[in-house]
């Protein structure tokens, strides 16, 4: 996961990720993905649901989510760019 969480660090500095249930209701801008603990609880996880399908968003579960950008207890993240969404997903999926 140490390729994601450098991705995703660059992706904070530039200003392309979004934290927090709260933040991603609120954001109005397009998204290109999301990303959830899974250890969420059961009304993050509707929410996430009800967002990615809403605004037909990927949405991605990942293990220690908040360990992976460095913010205790961070279960949600959206990521406001394609370029860094796209290659998240990749390495995501090829299992790094």
């Amino acid at each position: 996961m140490t390729k994601i969480s450098g991705l995703i660090s660059i992706a904070r500095k530039a200003g392309y990720v979004v934290i927090g249930q709260d933040n991603l209701s609120a954001h109005k801008q397009k998204l290109y993905l999301l990303l959830m603990c899974k250890s969420a609880g059961n009304s993050l996880v509707r929410e996430m649901r009800h967002i990615s399908n809403e605004r037909q968003i990927p949405l991605l579960e990942v293990e220690e989510l908040g360990k992976l950008i460095g913010i205790d207890n961070c279960k949600a993240l959206g990521v406001k760019n394609k370029a860094f969404s796209d290659n998240i997903i990749k390495i995501i999926k090829e299992g790094e």
